[in-house]
């Protein structure tokens, strides 16, 4: 398996029949690492609820699942002092003038997701570390403000009707006000209820092997969330993206989301079959310049609407995979592949159960 370093050492230790063991009596088999010629895989992110986001490492098939709303923020292992907010969940962030987490603060209702609130409160869609909703943190700590914190929605409690999705119909996860701190290298988060009048304190400490430590403030601590950073490729997800409301860009909740590893090196771009088939495309066919830094070149394009009839010839329409076109993707480690997405529901019409097939390209 990519990743690890293995081998087996054959020792011959005693014989039975009449002869002498002579001084090369062992010998050591190495197995070499590889990627992954390419397979199909389910990405288990839960049914119509999606309470899981999925993160896909290619060249092994290995698949992680985390639950959407174990972590709240996400601190940059890279140079900058930046820091995520959960885009699975709703999530927003608005900067007060006040620099005292003990000041209370109230919620704040235009901070809510779905068709409605700010693109300065949620980070930036297409993955720009330097676009997040939260400011760089400043190594003055005067310049760092509190902010009220939207903690966004839970996934459903119920599955919604059949070919609809909920991912974030459940209850509200509430309020919460933050400030961070630069603590040498790491950061010093400052945390507590909006209400409230005393906090409480945490120290993140920077990870160079991963692209973020994750925090969570219900749980009160670092967990556990994305693989290393060059250790995945694409992850299943519901996602705050932007749409237009007919004025201007808004925050929106797309479930059904894949996004690709842009910070650990991993770039994709779509390819339509009006141009070339998905058995025909060959690693010769790569265009390197359609490759992006935006995390949104899968998206929502692998999905859409399918309409046709019934076994009665009555209309009908459900949610399904594209099969006008795939993608390609370059992982960190520079394996090149070919995914095409095969399915976004179940046999019973349900969402939230993708299904794709890769190949490597040669």
């Amino acid at each position: 398996m990519e990743g690890q370093v293995k081998n087996v050492v054959f020792t011959i230790s005693s014989i039975t029949i009449n002869s002498v063991i002579s001084d090369n009596k062992s010998i050591q088999v190495n197995f070499n690492e590889t990627a992954s010629l390419g397979s199909a895989l389910a990405p288990g992110v839960g049914g119509p609820t999606e309470p899981n986001q999925v993160f896909v490492d290619l060249s092994s098939g290995k698949m992680t699942a985390v639950p959407r709303v174990s972590w709240d923020l996400g601190f940059y292992s890279g140079t900058d002092f930046r820091v995520i907010i959960n885009h699975t969940v709703r999530m927003s962030a608005k900067q007060t003038t006040s620099v005292n987490i003990d000041e209370v603060q109230l919620e704040d209702a235009t901070m809510l997701v779905n068709g409605s609130g700010s693109t300065t409160q949620v980070d930036d869609a297409a993955g720009d570390i330097t676009k997040t909703a939260i400011a760089a943190i400043s190594s003055t700590d005067a310049d760092n403000k509190v902010y009220v914190i939207n903690m966004g929605s839970n996934p459903g409690t119920t599955n919604p009707a059949v070919g609809s999705e909920g991912t974030g119909t459940g209850p509200s996860r509430g309020w919460k006000k933050v400030r961070i701190l630069r603590s040498g290298n790491d950061y010093k988060v400052q945390y507590a209820d909006i209400a409230a009048t005393t906090h409480e304190e945490i120290i993140v400490t920077k990870n160079a092997a991963y692209n973020f430590t994750f925090l969570s403030l219900l749980d009160k601590k670092a967990v556990s969330v994305e693989p290393q950073k060059a250790q995945w490729d694409i992850s299943f997800t519901s996602f705050t993206n932007t749409t237009s409301m007919g004025a201007g860009l808004v925050p929106y909740n797309f479930a059904d989301f894949v996004l690709n590893n842009v910070k650990g090196g991993a770039k994709t771009y779509q390819v339509l079959t009006t141009a070339f088939t998905y058995d025909a495309f060959t690693l010769a066919n790569v265009d390197n310049t359609k490759f992006t830094e935006d995390q949104r070149n899968i998206g929502s394009n692998w999905r859409g609407t399918v309409s046709g009839t019934d076994a009665n010839g009555n209309p009908v329409s459900g949610f399904a995979a594209r099969s006008d076109r795939f993608f390609v993707v370059k992982d960190p480690a520079g394996n090149v592949y070919k995914v095409r997405f095969t399915a976004g529901v179940n046999a019973a019409g349900e969402r939230g159960n993708p299904t794709f097939q890769y190949a490597i390209l040669k």
